[in-house]
């Protein structure tokens, strides 16, 4: 069940088997053996990516039961004697959309595990994770930091509702992380190839920055579509913007975190989300 979940989660074979720590080939054939026992396709196979048949979404909706069964048996049973520190590395963008409810929930299980957030950018956090300065990171895929796939995050343009069509100024005033981040490196390269004029008139290593410039109606940000405030306007091709493409975001993990607060913790980052 494991398997079928990491298949529909990635929507790749080959990223499945990264997941669950088998090859490709062991990947596929654990499908198509569940399929032949069931005598029904699971799994539309794509050229570059497989999708869960409506037979599929049924039994994935059981195999996601069963493993979070699976989580809170363990937990049930470990829980008393799981004890210990994580250092968990975040940027800015997710540790203000994605992990507060994972942190909550595995904080209300593991009890006597104290964690430590430390947010940076990923490009930052890419040597702190190497040196074992931090024992997780859940951050975007960037030179020297690499990790196991967790999700594609959709890029949005983001602004205040009471901007008036700033989007529509050229040069463009957009709002932005400093040199090294993949959100900013996506933006501009999607401005230069639509062949829109803009202008940096923000940079900043804080998400709250983006925003503030944003919701003062002096530029638009290009951000990761979870990080964005329910009462912002997220644009885009309406708008005369282009598509910005994804983040890949991935959990990397230093030497030092083979310990079972750490495993725990990754885990659950892990099966929440994947969903």
């Amino acid at each position: 069940m494991a398997m079928m979940v990491a298949v529909a989660d990635t929507g790749n074979i080959s990223r499945a088997a990264d997941v669950v720590n088998r090859t490709q080939s062991a990947v596929s054939m654990q499908i198509r053996a569940l399929e032949n026992s069931l005598g029904k396709e699971l799994f539309i196979r794509r050229p570059r990516s497989v999708v869960p048949t409506q037979d599929g979404e049924i039994l994935l909706t059981y195999a996601r039961r069963m493993l979070a069964l699976r989580e809170e048996a363990w937990a049930a049973v470990v829980r008393p004697d799981v004890t210990g520190r994580v250092v968990l590395g975040v940027p800015d963008d997710y540790a203000s959309s994605l992990l507060p409810p994972i942190l909550k929930k595995f904080s209300a299980t593991y009890p006597k595990v104290e964690i430590q957030v430390v947010g940076l950018p990923s490009v930052a956090l890419a040597p702190m994770v190497r040196d074992g300065s931090v024992d997780l990171v859940c951050g975007t895929r960037v030179k020297g930091l690499s990790g196991e796939f967790i999700r594609h995050e959709p890029m949005v343009w983001a602004a205040t509702p009471g901007a008036s069509e700033i989007w529509k100024e050229r040069p463009l005033p957009i709002a932005v992380f400093l040199p090294g981040s993949v959100a900013r490196e996506n933006a501009i390269r999607s401005l230069e190839l639509a062949k829109i004029p803009y202008r940096t008139s923000y940079e900043s290593p804080s998400l709250m920055g983006l925003l503030s410039m944003a919701e003062a109606g002096l530029a638009i940000a290009p951000l990761a579509r979870c990080a964005v405030p329910q009462h912002f306007t997220q644009l885009g091709q309406n708008q005369g913007l282009p598509e910005i493409g994804s983040l890949e975001v991935v959990l990397a993990r230093s030497a030092k975190s083979k310990r079972p607060p750490c495993e725990f913790l990754a885990e659950k980052i892990l099966s929440e989300l994947r969903r």
